[in-house]
């Protein structure tokens, strides 16, 4: 956003989830070593390309099930850190339950505008699509998910109208929304210093907050918050199922017990976790 930087301590200490979590450089290893692991052993089909930019890439973790449903996961990182290489792991459990999982890279602010980020996505999407017949997934099964940044993400890839986008492409693209730790409303992360990278516009602020637009009516969709993390997630997480409950058919809210924004994350990764079970039953 163009004007002077400032900072609200209140709401910087709501949303920094790295200062909120001193070993955040152990979990980040965990998660390395583990997705190493993951690659090393799984049925992968690594860095397919999507798109021009040298990050738009794709792994695919296959199940060995025929027919199987698609499970597209987005990484968090606030839209500008992270990368897919740090997230196979989430696949593993999947897998295993006969889930095909597609771990999704994409370009990261401020080498590129949120806009440009939100349609990197959209473009990886619309690719694994009409890619499903030579990758060998289900185009008629892919379901949406991401965490954090990548909760938001999912959020916008919902709200999606696929046929204006491309006239090859169908309104109901995406079979279920599994939002996690999302942001839902940008205009709260302003006074903070996560938002210094994203030099949001107006109209940004605007155009890419899910709450601000219309909700996708038959896509069931689950919004998750882990039960430890900071009052805004909660916030963020309540207002969107506000927003879009009148207009939805199905719209679940749920509090994974005893975890914080990172942890949320392993709990997903656990198929003896209530999250994973959840995740499961909505994957269509």
């Amino acid at each position: 956003m163009t004007g002077e930087h400032y900072t609200d301590p209140e709401l910087e200490a709501q949303y920094n989830n790295v200062a909120r979590r001193p070993d955040v450089g152990d979990v980040l290893q965990d998660w390395i070593e583990r997705s190493a692991d993951c690659r090393a052993h799984a049925d992968a089909a690594l860095d397919q390309v999507y798109g021009e930019h040298e990050r738009e890439r794709i792994d695919l973790f296959r199940s060995g099930r025929s027919d199987a449903p698609l499970l597209v996961y987005i990484h968090g990182g606030y839209w500008q850190r992270g990368d897919k290489s740090m997230y196979s792991f989430v696949a593993q459990a999947f897998n295993a339950a006969g889930i095909d999982v597609a771990v999704v890279g994409y370009p990261l602010c401020p080498e590129v505008s949120m806009s440009a980020l939100t349609d990197s996505i959209r473009r990886a999407l619309a690719w694994l699509y009409r890619s499903a017949g030579q990758l060998g997934i289900n185009r008629q099964r892919i379901n949406l998910s991401g965490h954090s940044a990548g909760g938001h993400l999912t959020a916008m890839g919902l709200v999606t109208d696929w046929p204006l986008l491309a006239g090859d492409l169908p309104a109901d693209l995406l079979k279920s929304g599994i939002a996690l730790s999302g942001l839902f409303r940008l205009q709260p992360l302003l006074p903070t210093s996560i938002s210094a990278a994203l030099h949001l516009t107006e109209a940004e602020i605007t155009q890419l907050s899910p709450v601000l637009a219309p909700a996708p009516a038959t896509t069931p969709t689950l919004v998750v918050v882990g039960g430890a993390e900071s009052e805004q997630f909660f916030v963020q997480a309540d207002e969107l199922v506000r927003a879009w409950s009148n207009d939805m058919q199905q719209i679940e809210r749920y509090d994974e017990p005893g975890v914080d924004h990172f942890d949320l994350v392993n709990r997903l990764a656990d198929p003896g976790s209530e999250l994973f079970r959840r995740v499961c039953a909505r994957i269509g």
